[in-house]
C-alpha cells in the first residue's frame, strides 16, 4: 500500500483523499492549516489528517517522509512551496495549477530530481493536452489545434451566467495572465480575455475567450509542429463582456483580493454543474485534409457510492489517474513528464480516468471499494 500525502482539504483535495483511500491501494494522510476542513474528513475511515501549513518547508518535508507522492490541491499561489519540498523530500510530486510561473518551477526543480514531478494534472491544464496531443498525433501535418473547456451552472441564472464551481483566486488568475498560443507558427503571448468566439453544442449556445495556463506545456511540445495552437475557456454568452468590465474598465485586476470578495459575496455555489470540453484539430492525412474533434459533457457524477460535481470529479479523477498510472510503473518515475506525454487510451482505461468515459449520472467505478465511515 502506497502512502500519500495530499495538501488542501477543500472541495478536490477531500475527493481526491476518499477516491485514494476507496482504493485500499493507498494510506492517505492529508494536510490543511484549517482545522474545520479537516474536521470533516475525520469520520472517513483510512484518512488521516494533519493540521500544518503547506507553506512549511520543515513540516511538509516531515510529512512527507515515507510517503510515495505528494499531490496538491492547494491553491495556486502556494503550489510552489510545496513542489519545493517535495523536491527536497525525494518524492514523487503532481499538482493541479494552471499558473504558468509554478509550473516553470516545477519544471526546474525536475532537472535534478530522483523522482518524478508531474504539474497540471487536473482538467484544463491536464486532460485537455492529453485529448488534444491524441488529437495531434492522428496527423502526418498538423494544421491547428483548438482546445475549448469550461466548467458551467446547468442553470444560470445571473447575468455573469456562472457560478462558483472553482476557486475564485484560481479563475481571476487565468482571466488576468497573458495567455501562450502559436499563432501562425510563431509562439506568442496573447492577451487575456480577448478572440471571442461563439459556438453551439447540442443546441446550446456558448462562447470562448482566451485564459491562461489551460495550454499546460503543450507550446513547448508543438512548437514547430503546428500552425495554430490556442486555449480558450467556455462561458455563456454575455460572461466575457461582463468580466471584461469589470477586471478592466473598473481595474479589478488590480485589486483581485477585492473583486474574490465581491464574487464569493454575490453569488452562490451549485451542485448542478456541468464540464464541457472540446477539442478540433485540422492537418493533413493520406494527401488529403482532414478534421478530428473531442466533444464531451460531464455531469455531477456519483463516485463510491457519494454525488459530487462535476469539476469536482473531472480535476479529482485526473490527478488520482495520473498517481495511479505512476504507481503502476507506466509512467516515468523520474524527471518532468507532461500531460500530453501520457495516452488517452490508458488514461481512459483506468479506473480512475473512466469516469471521462462515462455520460450517465452514476459512474461508480470498478475496482474502487465502497467508502466506509469509521466506527
Amino acid at each position: 500500500m502506497h502512502r500519500i500525502l495530499v495538501a488542501g482539504a477543500g472541495h478536490i483535495g477531500s475527493l481526491v483523499a476518499e477516491l485514494l483511500t476507496a482504493t485500499d491501494c493507498y494510506r492517505v494522510t492529508i494536510v490543511d492549516r484549517d482545522e474545520l476542513a479537516l474536521a470533516r474528513l475525520r469520520d472517513l475511515a483510512g484518512v488521516e489528517t494533519l493540521c500544518a501549513s503547506v507553506t512549511d518547508h520543515e513540516a511538509m518535508v516531515a510529512a512527507m517522509h515515507g510517503c510515495f507522492a505528494v499531490l496538491s490541491a492547494a491553491p495556486y499561489a502556494v503550489t510552489g512551496a510545496i513542489a519545493r519540498a517535495a523536491h527536497a523530500a525525494g518524492v514523487h510530486y503532481l499538482d493541479l495549477t494552471e499558473d504558468v510561473a509554478t509550473t516553470r518551477l516545477v519544471k526546474a526543480l525536475a532537472s535534478d530530481a530522483t523522482h518524478a514531478l508531474i504539474p497540471q494534472c487536473g482538467l484544463a491544464p491536464g486532460f485537455i493536452s492529453i485529448v488534444g496531443m491524441e488529437l495531434a498525433r492522428r496527423f502526418d501535418t498538423l494544421d491547428s489545434l483548438r482546445l475549448r473547456v469550461g466548467a458551467l451552472p446547468q442553470f444560470p441564472s445571473n447575468a455573469l451566467g456562472y457560478n462558483l464551481t472553482w476557486s475564485t483566486a484560481g479563475v481571476i488568475n487565468e482571466y488576468c495572465q497573458p495567455c501562450e498560443a502559436i499563432v501562425d507558427g510563431r509562439r506568442m503571448l496573447v492577451p487575456p480575455l480577448e478572440q471571442l468566439e461563439h459556438f453551439a453544442l447540442e443546441g446550446v449556445q456558448y462562447e470562448a475567450f482566451n485564459t491562461s495556463g489551460g495550454l499546460g506545456t503543450l507550446c513547448d511540445t508543438l512548437e514547430g509542429q503546428v500552425r495554430h495552437l490556442n486555449y480558450r475557456t467556455i462561458r455563456y454568452p454575455g460572461h466575457r463582456d461582463a468580466m471584461q468590465m469589470l477586471l478592466q474598465d473598473l481595474r479589478l485586476a488590480e485589486r483581485p483580493g477585492l473583486l474574490a470578495e465581491l464574487l464569493e459575496h454575490a453569488l452562490p455555489e451549485t451542485p448542478q454543474d456541468v464540464v464541457v470540453i472540446f477539442a478540433t484539430a485540422t492537418g493533413r492525412r493520406g494527401g488529403r485534409t482532414w478534421q478530428e474533434s473531442f466533444a464531451h459533457r460531464v455531469h455531477p457524477t456519483v463516485l463510491a457510492g457519494r454525488e459530487w460535481t462535476a469539476i469536482q470529479v473531472t480535476t479529482a479523477s485526473s490527478i488520482c489517474a495520473v498517481l495511479d498510472l505512476l504507481a503502476e510503473g507506466r509512467l516515468p518515475d523520474r524527471g518532468f513528464l507532461r500531460q500530453e506525454d501520457i495516452r488517452l487510451a490508458d488514461f481512459l482505461g483506468n479506473r480512475f480516468g473512466r469516469v471521462y468515459a462515462s455520460d450517465g449520472a452514476s459512474a461508480d467505478l470498478p475496482g474502487l471499494a465502497p467508502l466506509r465511515a469509521a466506527s
